[in-house]
C-alpha cells in the first residue's frame, strides 16, 4: 500500500513546471461570458411529471402559459402528470450575436421522476440586470432512467436533469464595445506575482518594446497604442499563443474522505522526529437468554453481556525524517515511516503544526 502511494505521489506531480499558453493562465478584460437563468414548464412527460398537489407553481404557470395562447382556464382544476416545471440555465458566450445558438441545462424543481422524453416550452432566459437574452425551447437530452414497481424502484443517473444541445436563439447581445479599448487588462487565473512578471516580459519581447506593465499579483495591462495593431482583436490574436511557465505556491493538499494526498513539486520538509501508533478500542455486545425451569413460576429475560477491550499497536517508534531538497526525497522519507495513507496524513498534519512542513497544506 505504502510503495503504491509512492507511485501515486510521483505520477500526480510532474518533474518540472511546463510551459502553458498564455490564453490558458488569463482572462482578458471584456472577453467573458454572462450567466443566464430562465423559469419554464416541460410537457409530453409519461407520466412522470409533477404532482400538482404538491407542486402548485406548476398549476399556475400552465394555466398563464394556457392563457397567454388564448384558452380561457378560469376556475378549471387541472390533474396531468406529464408536466413538470424546471429551472432553465445556459451560459452566453462573450461576443454573441442575435440568432445564435447555445445549449441550455434543464433542471425540475418540484417532485417530477424523470424528464425523459420531455419538451420545454418556450422560456425566457434573463441575466442578472433583469433582461431577457435568449429564449429557449426544445427537446429534452435527460442524463439518466428510472423505473419502479410496487415494492422496489431502480435510478440510474439522474433522470430529473437534461440538456438541450443549440436549445436557445440569443435574442439580445451583450453591450461591449472591445474595438474602442485603448488598453487591455489580464486577470490571472491563479494570481502569482512571479508569473505576472513573466506575462509582462515575454509580451515586451514579443513587440521588442515596453507596451505590457504588472498591475499586481493578479492583473497586466497592455497599452494597445503602444503596441501599434490594427485592433485589440489582432493584438489579443498575437499574444494568446505566447508560452509562459507559470510558478506556483508550494502546496500539500489532502483529502480525508478517500485517503489521497497530493504533493506539488516545490514541497519541503525539515529535518523531524516521529512517533507513531495506534489505539484501538472495541466493544462487543452479545445477548444472553436467561429461561425458568420446567412447570416453575418466571418469565424468560434477556441479559446483555458486554465485552471491552483496548488494544495498541507498536507503531513506528520513533523514526527520524532526513530533510528534503525535492519532492522525491520528501516522498521517500516519508514512506519510510511505513503506515498507510489515512495515517500519513496525520502525520502531515503534525509536520506542518511543528513548522517543518514548508508548504501550503490544504484540508478538503
Amino acid at each position: 500500500m505504502i510503495r503504491a502511494l509512492l507511485v501515486f505521489l510521483l505520477i500526480a506531480v510532474p518533474a518540472a513546471a511546463e510551459p502553458v499558453r498564455l490564453k490558458d493562465l488569463v482572462e482578458f478584460d471584456g472577453v467573458r461570458g454572462n450567466d443566464l437563468v430562465g423559469y419554464g414548464l416541460v410537457v409530453g412527460l409519461n407520466g412522470t411529471g409533477d404532482g400538482l398537489r404538491n407542486a402548485p407553481f406548476t398549476e399556475e404557470i400552465m394555466s398563464n402559459l394556457l392563457e397567454r395562447l388564448g384558452v380561457n382556464v378560469t376556475g378549471e382544476s387541472f390533474r396531468p402528470k406529464n408536466v413538470a416545471a424546471v429551472f432553465v440555465t445556459a451560459r452566453l458566450p462573450a461576443f454573441a450575436r442575435t440568432g445564435g445558438q447555445i445549449d441550455v441545462t434543464v433542471s425540475a424543481i418540484g417532485d417530477a421522476t424523470s424528464l425523459l422524453g420531455g419538451t420545454l416550452i418556450m422560456t425566457p432566459l434573463n441575466a442578472a440586470d433583469g433582461q431577457i437574452y435568449a429564449v429557449a425551447q426544445g427537446t429534452i437530452i435527460a442524463g439518466g432512467i428510472s423505473a419502479e414497481g410496487e415494492a422496489a424502484r431502480v435510478v440510474q443517473g439522474v433522470p430529473t436533469a437534461g440538456i438541450i444541445p443549440s436549445g436557445a436563439r440569443v435574442e439580445r447581445e451583450v453591450a461591449f464595445e472591445f474595438q474602442a479599448l485603448s488598453s487591455l487588462r489580464m486577470a490571472l487565473r491563479s494570481p502569482d506575482f512571479t508569473t505576472a512578471a513573466r506575462i509582462e516580459g515575454v509580451i515586451n519581447a514579443e513587440f521588442g518594446q515596453r507596451v505590457s506593465q504588472m498591475l499586481d499579483s493578479g492583473t497586466v495591462v497592455v497599452d494597445l497604442a503602444a503596441a501599434n495593431m490594427r485592433s485589440p482583436a489582432h493584438f489579443v490574436s498575437r499574444i494568446e499563443n505566447l508560452v509562459i511557465t507559470p510558478d506556483t505556491r508550494a502546496r500539500v493538499i489532502v483529502d480525508q474522505r478517500s485517503g489521497t494526498i497530493v504533493m506539488g513539486q516545490d514541497v519541503r520538509i525539515s529535518r523531524v522526529a516521529i512517533a507513531q501508533g495506534n489505539l484501538t478500542l472495541r466493544v462487543d455486545e452479545s445477548a444472553m437468554v436467561v429461561q425458568p425451569n420446567p412447570f416453575s413460576e418466571g418469565e424468560t429475560i434477556v441479559v446483555p453481556q458486554t465485552s471491552a477491550s483496548i488494544e495498541q499497536a507498536p507503531g513506528t517508534g520513533l523514526a527520524e525524517v532526513q530533510a528534503g531538497t525535492d519532492l522525491s526525497e520528501v516522498v521517500a522519507g516519508l514512506n519510510a515511516l511505513g503506515v498507510a495513507p489515512n495515517d500519513m496524513i496525520d502525520i502531515l498534519k503534525s509536520i506542518h503544526a511543528a513548522g517543518a512542513l514548508h508548504a501550503e497544506f490544504v484540508v478538503n
